[in-house]
């Protein structure tokens, strides 16, 4: 006996509201883009520059009185922070320290770690430097904008790619569901304040490698069921190309999310941020593979025959409908 997420045969009628989830989408893509712009990014230390030190103590973290015992050491910009995480035991408690970089300097000196380290040990002799991180403010400044690059060439590519592969309906498409998929995980990370840092631009790469293959998959049924289907208006083959790759879609993002769900809870808060980037990519990814690409799609149309005017009643086919099925 075979273990079924959806019946064999499916007929939902994804696209009887195309205008609203587009519209929805629309929508989230702004207020992603406006929470980036006023709330702004929480930067980790590759992208600010300065020293990122965690720290480990028995006794329970009272934030407050770290921070008012390094106020007098005079360091500008000092971020402390708390880390949960259910895998500490009830004496593993866990902050994040992150010190602007200093004017004139690369990184913390020695010296002011000192200064931090005593200072804390006022309020909690217990307390241990577990790891220190420093990033200067030019290495910053060229993080951010190879980071820029990478996923610019990536839609760049993938763009070039579906083009070739298909039509530039689907290419326009494609690339609009992954910037879709991007826009709405800086959005999150904004609203929630993650640490968006390296590993974040590494999450976001592989949320457009995996939305981009999901998509693909679904435009390949499409452009089959084009060619069978050559008088059948553009919509109806599209709800029959998602209803026939369901099943795929649903087993692929399941079994991708139970891993992801593991590492989310157990792996620690070290990758934390980068598996949440990952998980969220593989939801909104799934959603904006039918919501968006194919809306986009439906919504700029497709001619059977480009030799002749489209009458299709609804721009049903590509070039490649001529083919005989």
């Amino acid at each position: 006996m075979r273990l079924r997420l959806v019946p064999a045969e499916t007929n939902i009628d994804f696209f009887r509201f195309s205008k609203i989830t587009m519209g929805f989408s629309i929508v989230a893509m702004v207020a992603s883009i406006a929470l980036w712009l006023v709330v702004g990014l929480n930067f980790g230390i590759d992208f600010r520059g300065g020293t990122s030190i965690r720290t480990e103590a028995v006794q329970p973290i009272d934030v407050g009185a770290y921070r008012q015992a390094v106020a007098p050491l005079g360091l500008g910009d000092v971020s402390i922070i708390e880390v949960f995480d259910p895998n500490f035991g009830p004496d593993q408690n866990v902050t994040m320290i992150r010190i602007q970089a200093q004017e004139g300097q690369e990184s913390v000196t020695d010296d002011i770690l000192k200064s931090v380290e005593a200072a804390l040990h006022d309020v909690d002799p217990s307390l241990t430097f577990t790891s220190v991180e420093s990033v200067g403010p030019k290495v910053s400044g060229e993080l951010i904008r190879t980071a820029i690059i990478a996923v610019s060439a990536a839609l760049v590519a993938i763009l070039f790619y579906i083009w070739l592969r298909f039509e530039w309906q689907f290419s326009v498409g494609a690339v609009a569901a992954l910037f879709h998929d991007v826009i709405l995980t800086i959005g999150i990370f904004s609203l929630l304040q993650i640490r968006f840092d390296l590993a974040t631009i590494a999450a976001l790469l592989t949320i457009v490698g995996y939305s981009i293959n999901d998509t693909v998959v679904i435009f390949d049924r499409l452009r089959e069921n084009l060619r069978k289907y050559k008088t059948t208006v553009l919509k109806d083959v599209m709800n029959r190309s998602v209803n026939e790759t369901l099943s795929r879609t649903l087993m692929t993002s399941g079994t991708t999310l139970l891993a992801l769900i593991a590492l989310l809870v157990l792996g620690g808060d070290v990758i934390r941020g980068f598996v949440f980037a990952i998980t969220w990519g593989v939801i909104v990814g799934t959603y904006s593979s039918v919501y968006v690409a194919e809306n986009v799609v439906l919504m700029l149309g497709v001619k059977r025959d480009w030799d002749k005017p489209d009458n299709s009643g609804g721009g049903a086919g590509t070039q490649f409908g001529n083919v005989d099925a």
